[in-house]
Formats: structure tokens, C-alpha cells, sequence
């Protein structure tokens, strides 16, 4: 009978991409003894790039301690986890290589995957931190030669925060699923059971919406106008003639919780607050027009309408720091109200990001979408990773 070990693997990337590096441990099922570690400053890399190196290296130091061992893949990244095991397809440039060659180290059918959460990946964590530590030291890291001062270094300077990494993660695993799961869009098996259905409605206009200024969490945090009030009461009539939504979930912002107040009410139901859900901080930005920062701050606009990492100037949130809470908050709401018809009343930035992430869009997609006040998108999240844009900016019901 072949020999069994346990592969654990790790990566990860200070600033994404930034400085990164990999850990890698084989590990004796039976008796938890570490065989063989491998870790590796890699230079500039993003988070995915550095798991898969992790991955190949682990899978090689298995290799060669036994060709025909039968290997079990632990990591903390689902990305890797799913695409390894042919469950999502792969269409990064940068991940197609680097999964065929870690698809190449053993026969097909040897290695199996299985995702852990991060807090039972210390060690592989650990060697890839000490990489990355030992590099910005000056030294190659060597196996064995860990010392306190380095694994305090380690602990106190992670590759990512909690925080951050399982922000990452979502906003990768969100675009893989939405654009590379393996079924075929709108044709998935019959048996997955009911989606998770987000009615997104767009909050009523306040007395900044129909002048076009820039309104974010960052500034005054407007009330309803009285038009925005009759749209509310307006999209909770329609909403209760459906008789289809089952939850509500609000932004923390007060244009949104009237809004969401307005439909709950007629609904029964409670309005439960997702921090998650809030608008973009527009810095200084905040009630401003268009027409006024490009001529405030035309270089920081021309950066910001270019980038999707470029911030508003003096201390706003990007576009890419946006899709990272908003993935996590989709991700929170698709664990509560599974096989469930949530409204999800949010603002335009929210509702464009959760339905750019569905199509699998790319970020200037953001740009090219209209949202009115008070209208209702709708997007089905499927058990098998798919996700389905069935409604986008319907305003039939204020009419």
C-alpha cells in the first residue's frame, strides 16, 4: 500500500501584489512529525501567485521524498483548493501556469485538495513569513534555522492581516465563481436547490441626488427628501404586492435606513444593519459636483476615473477597497439567508460592485451602469458557485 503525507501550504504578499513569499510543510500523517519544510522569498507577487508557489513547492518536496505517496493538499485558500480540484476553472494568465505545473508534480489521481481554515495553517503561515522576514534582513532562509527574534518579527508583521486576507480572498474567490465555476451560466445542475436572491434596491433620493454631488459615508449623511420618502413608500408597495422578500438588510446610512425602514414596515419585518453595505468615503470630495472637482482636483479625478486602486483625494476609499468590504458583507448575507429573498438596500457603489462581481466585469464596468434612486437590480447566488444578474436600475414600480 503507498504512503500517505499531508501537504500544507501557504503564501502571502505585503501589499498585494507587494514583497511576497511562500511556506510549504509535508507532514507524517500519523504522527503530525514536520518531514520536509520549503519556504522562499519570491519578490513582488500578488496573494494567489504566491499560495500556488507554496503549493508547487510543497508538492515537489513531497515528491521527493516519496513518488509514489498518495498526497493530501491542506490550504487556506479556496481559490486554489477549487481550482485545483477542477471544481472552478482557471482563466488568470498568471494561475494557468502555476497550476499545470503543480498538476504535473505527481500522476493524476495521487493528490487530493481540502480547504482548512487559516487559524489550522500556522506552520506553512510561519515559514512564509519567516521568507519574507529573512529577505527584508538581508538573508536567505535556510530550513531549521528559525530564531525567536524572527518568529516574533513574523508575528508582528503578517503577510496580511485577518482582516485583510479574508478580504482578498473573498474578492478573489467572488470573481472566479462568478466568471470560471465549472458549470456553464444559466445551466447548472437542477438539484442545487434555491439561490440566495439579493433584491438590491437603491436608496430614495436625498436633496444631493438630483443635483449630482458626491455622496459617501464620509460626509453629512443626508436624510430622504420628501421625494425621496414617496419612492420609498412607493418601492414598499410594490414589494408587498410580491409578497417574495423574506429579510431586509440596510446600510448603516440614515437615507438607507429610511428607505429600508419604509418597506419593513410594510413588510413586518426588522431591518437588520450591515456595517459592509456602506457607500464609498469620498474624501474630500464629499458634496461636491463633478464639474467641481475636476476643476478642484483634476489630477487626483483623472487617477480615480483610471484606476480602481486610485483613492479621492484626502483620504477616501478606492474602488478596489469598496469591492473588498462589499464581497465580505455579499459573503456574511449569503451565509445567514441561504436558499432566501433578501433586500439589500445599499447605495450605487455597493449595488454596481455586487453586480460587477456577478458578471465576473472587469472594475471600469462600474462606470458604465445606471442607477436611479429607488431602483431595484436583483441578483441569485447558486450553490455551486454561480451567480445570475436576472433584474438591473427597474424603476417600473415609481412610475
Amino acid at each position: 500500500m503507498s504512503r500517505a503525507l499531508i501537504v500544507e501550504a501557504d503564501g502571502g504578499s505585503r501589499g498585494n501584489p507587494g514583497p511576497a513569499g511562500y511556506g510549504a510543510v509535508v507532514l507524517d500523517p500519523e504522527s503530525g512529525e514536520a518531514l520536509a519544510e520549503a519556504a522562499e522569498f519570491i519578490g513582488t507577487a500578488t496573494n494567489n501567485v504566491a499560495e500556488y508557489k507554496g503549493l508547487v513547492a510543497g508538492l515537489r518536496a513531497a515528491y521527493a521524498l516519496d513518488p509514489q505517496a498518495r498526497v493530501r493538499v491542506r490550504m487556506d485558500s479556496k481559490l486554489v483548493v477549487e481550482q485545483m480540484s477542477g471544481r472552478w476553472k482557471i482563466k488568470h494568465p498568471d494561475m494557468k501556469p502555476l497550476a499545470a505545473e503543480a498538476g504535473a508534480v505527481f500522476p493524476p489521481g495521487q493528490v487530493t485538495y481540502e480547504w482548512i481554515p487559516r487559524a489550522q495553517n500556522k506552520h506553512a503561515d510561519r515559514l512564509a513569513n519567516e521568507a519574507m522576514d529573512a529577505a527584508k534582513a538581508g538573508r536567505q532562509w535556510e530550513p531549521g534555522n528559525s530564531t525567536a527574534a524572527l518568529a516574533t518579527a513574523s508575528s508582528a508583521v503578517p503577510a496580511r492581516s485577518a482582516a485583510a486576507r479574508a478580504a482578498d480572498e473573498a474578492v478573489a474567490t467572488a470573481e472566479e465563481a462568478a466568471s470560471s465555476a465549472a458549470p456553464a451560466v444559466g445551466w447548472g445542475s437542477p438539484d442545487l436547490g434555491p439561490p440566495a436572491t439579493f433584491v438590491l434596491l437603491r436608496h430614495g433620493e436625498t436633496p444631493l441626488t438630483p443635483e449630482k454631488r458626491f455622496s459617501g459615508s464620509g460626509g453629512t449623511d443626508p436624510a430622504l427628501s420628501d421625494a425621496g420618502r414617496r419612492q420609498a413608500e412607493a418601492t414598499a408597495a410594490a414589494l408587498a404586492a410580491r409578497g417574495t422578500i423574506q429579510a431586509v438588510v440596510s446600510s448603516p446610512l440614515r437615507r438607507c435606513r429610511e428607505t429600508a425602514g419604509a418597506v419593513a414596515d410594510r413588510l413586518g419585518l426588522e431591518v437588520r444593519i450591515e456595517e459592509g453595505l456602506r457607500e464609498t468615503d469620498f474624501g474630500a470630495w464629499e458634496g461636491l459636483t463633478f464639474a467641481e472637482v475636476r476643476e478642484r482636483h483634476p489630477d487626483d479625478l483623472d487617477a480615480w476615473l483610471g484606476s480602481a486602486k486610485a483613492a479621492p483625494t484626502g483620504g477616501g476609499e478606492s474602488f478596489a477597497t469598496v469591492a473588498r468590504r462589499v464581497a465580505v458583507a455579499r459573503d456574511k448575507l449569503l451565509a445567514r439567508y441561504a436558499g432566501r429573498t433578501v433586500l439589500v438596500v445599499t447605495h450605487v457603489t455597493p449595488v454596481k460592485t455586487l453586480v460587477r462581481l456577478a458578471l465576473g466585469a472587469p472594475p471600469e464596468s462600474l462606470f458604465r451602469m445606471e442607477l436611479s434612486a429607488a431602483s431595484l437590480s436583483v441578483v441569485a447566488y447558486y450553490s455551486d458557485g454561480n451567480a445570475s444578474l436576472r433584474l438591473l436600475n427597474d424603476t417600473s414600480h415609481l412610475r
